[in-house]
């Protein structure tokens, strides 16, 4: 690729890059010395779960090592230990060192569905953190201004609302930002949530007579229902160890506007391509249905393989375009007396709550052997061995069975 066309390829879904010429210089250099950039990206393991929508970093990182540079998953056990304020109205509890050990081995594991394990370098910032004492920690304050930390939206939030700051989340960013100033990263990426932090690093590398990295922040991923942004706690998320037929199944459940976010965002499709596909969906040359059903294959062989993303194409035909049911559905057993339709949807856990089960059974999302059933009121006299399909919505299904 020429220096243009890389730049091209690494800008695709960008939010912020801070600054372009310099990455251009950065990336010109790299060519001509044939040394890779330092690209990093810090994370706080303070869930051990990823869904898609951490993924839009992931990707970008896959980006820079495809066109041969480094990437460095800095783990934060240190600064985890602080707790991010970002986002929060109020402070964070830390974590303990066990809790971040577990959590970070299974972001490595996650992470390098993606990444090239032989092109990253994984990296704790407590390996430098540990060792500062007082009196280093007094010269790192000195390097910047409570004004400057002052300005993070975060903290004027809460000043202005007269929340409390603990002192030790002022150092927060700090310590993020001399991360980069330890590994002498070229590039930071994350979230737009993380630009604050990534520009101390960029001042700290100044402060430190190095050259300061380039910015690239990337957008939060919006979730399944097209509003809010992807959560586990919203459940509007896909899942990145989620069986193929449930990614299939809620890949084709997005809006068509949401589509050409996700092909931008989740895929490696250029700008031009997607353009080129929804002129084509426009034009009436081809249906928004067979483009999601492109789209979900391509998530789910990045994160399976192009033969279970065939297998869960057939597996949704089947069920939903034949109007078939799975031909492998998980089992559950329930003891042989009168149950209650709600009971017996949240004791399996289909549903959170009664009070969802009653939601879903009143809105007619349950079905039991294929008949809808909308009485909250309903009950089912459970024999032993006897047994049911229970389905709720389009994508669950469970074989009940009484012992």
């Amino acid at each position: 690729m020429t220096i243009d066309e890389q730049l091209a390829f690494l800008k695709k879904g960008t939010v912020d890059l801070i600054r372009e010429d310099d990455l251009r210089a950065k990336l010109e250099r790299s060519q001509g010395t044939g040394r890779p950039l330092r690209v990093k990206l810090g994370l706080d393991p303070t869930a051990p779960d990823i869904h898609i929508g951490h993924t839009v970093v992931i990707r970008k990182l896959r980006a820079f090592q495809d066109l041969g540079h480094t990437v460095i998953f800095l783990v934060g056990d240190f600064t985890a230990m602080i707790g991010d304020p970002t986002g929060k109205s109020v402070t964070r509890p830390p974590l303990s060192r066990d809790e971040i050990a577990v959590n970070a081995e299974t972001y490595k594991t996650q992470m390098f569905k993606l990444l090239d394990p032989e092109k990253t370098e994984v990296r704790f910032n407590s390996e430098w953190m540990d060792a500062f004492d007082a009196s280093d920690f007094i010269r790192l304050t000195s390097r910047t201004t409570v004004k400057q930390i002052l300005e993070r939206d975060d903290f004027t939030k809460r000043m202005a609302d007269e929340k409390p700051i603990a002192l030790h989340e002022l150092l927060y960013p700090l310590v993020q930002g001399y991360d980069s100033v330890a590994l002498e990263s070229d590039v930071e990426m994350g979230g737009t949530d993380q630009k604050f932090n990534m520009l101390m690093g960029r001042n700290l590398q100044r402060e430190f007579e190095q050259e300061p990295q380039v910015i690239l922040t990337m957008p939060l991923l919006e979730g399944l229902d097209g509003v809010q942004k992807m959560s586990k706690s919203l459940n509007n998320y896909i899942g990145i160890d989620e069986l193929p037929d449930q990614m299939f199944g809620k890949v084709m459940s997005v809006s068509d506007a949401l589509m050409w976010r996700y092909y931008e965002l989740l895929t490696d499709t250029s700008i031009d391509e997607v353009n080129a596909l929804k002129f084509k969906v426009e034009s009436d040359a081809a249906h928004p249905r067979d483009m999601k059903v492109q789209l979900a294959k391509a998530i789910i062989s990045d994160f399976h393989s192009a033969q279970a993303a065939d297998k869960a194409e057939e597996e949704f035909n089947r069920r939903f375009v034949e109007k078939g049911v799975p031909e492998e559905v998980e089992e559950r057993e329930i003891p042989s007396k009168v149950h209650r339709l709600a009971e017996i949807l949240t004791s399996t856990g289909m549903a959170a709550s009664k009070g969802e089960a009653k939601r879903l059974i009143e809105q007619g999302g349950v079905r039991v052997n294929g008949e809808k059933t909308t009485s909250v009121a309903a009950e089912f006299d459970i024999k032993p061995d006897a047994e049911f399909l229970l389905q709720v919505g389009k994508l669950n299904f469970l074989r009940v069975r009484g012992v």
